[in-house]
């Protein structure tokens, strides 16, 4: 990575970033929870409240100050040299397909979860009043992209602190969020994040066929 990568931000990081502060400040400060999260959050499909744009909208809207830090803190980390290295267009397209597409994971997985409720009527309301915010599925794709365009890149972790090759760091949290989802961990949407990772590697395998092609005489 040059200097640059390193430390300038890139429009799109920036923006994305901003965007993110101002929806959650438009949520917490200006008495517009239920309004905003009623109508811009992930609700499961059979849920009242569930709009066909929200696996769009979803991802901008976080549920808590720590919730947003570590998105954006992460959004900032990996973005910064992807944005670079993709350019603003692409950077753009594959933060949004990582984010819609583990929305879209997340519809799935709630009919799933909706068919093992079954008939538990209490059970099932609750599960359809809770919606599904935050802009993780797009990380763990950047994540995905930055893993696999500089494996053996350092990373340094916050807890705990010790340096990580980024392809092991990607490896061993795929396998980790794997566990989390399957044997549970009430709250937060596990598989979601893994489709964010799986879309992304889609769409960076359809770039590479695409690029390799072009150039094939």
């Amino acid at each position: 990575m040059n200097y640059r990568s390193q430390s300038a931000m890139p429009p799109v990081v920036m923006n994305l970033i901003i965007i993110n502060i101002l929806a959650f400040m438009a949520t917490y400060m200006l008495d517009k929870w239920e309004f905003i999260m009623g109508n811009f959050a992930l609700f499961p499909i059979e849920s009242p409240f569930f709009k066909i744009w929200q696996p769009f909208t979803y991802m901008f809207l976080h549920g808590g100050i720590t919730h947003l830090f570590f998105n954006m803190f992460s959004l900032w980390m990996f973005g910064r040299a992807l944005e670079w290295e993709m350019g603003w267009k692409r950077f753009l397209l594959y933060y949004i397909v990582c984010g819609v597409g583990a929305g879209i994971v997340q519809l799935a997985i709630a009919q799933v979860d909706l068919a093992h409720i079954g008939g538990n009527i209490a059970e099932r309301i609750a599960y359809l009043w809770t919606p599904t915010i935050g802009a993780s599925g797009s990380v763990f794709g950047l994540l995905l992209a930055f893993g696999m365009l500089h494996p053996n890149a350092t990373i340094m972790l916050l807890i705990p602190p010790i340096p990580m090759k980024a392809k092991w760091f990607v490896i061993i949290y795929g396998l980790l969020e794997l566990f989390l989802g399957v044997y549970g961990s009430a709250g937060i949407a596990h598989f979601a994040h893994l489709g964010g990772m799986f879309w992304g590697w889609l769409l960076l395998m359809w770039w590479e066929r695409r690029d390799r092609n072009r150039y094939i005489y």
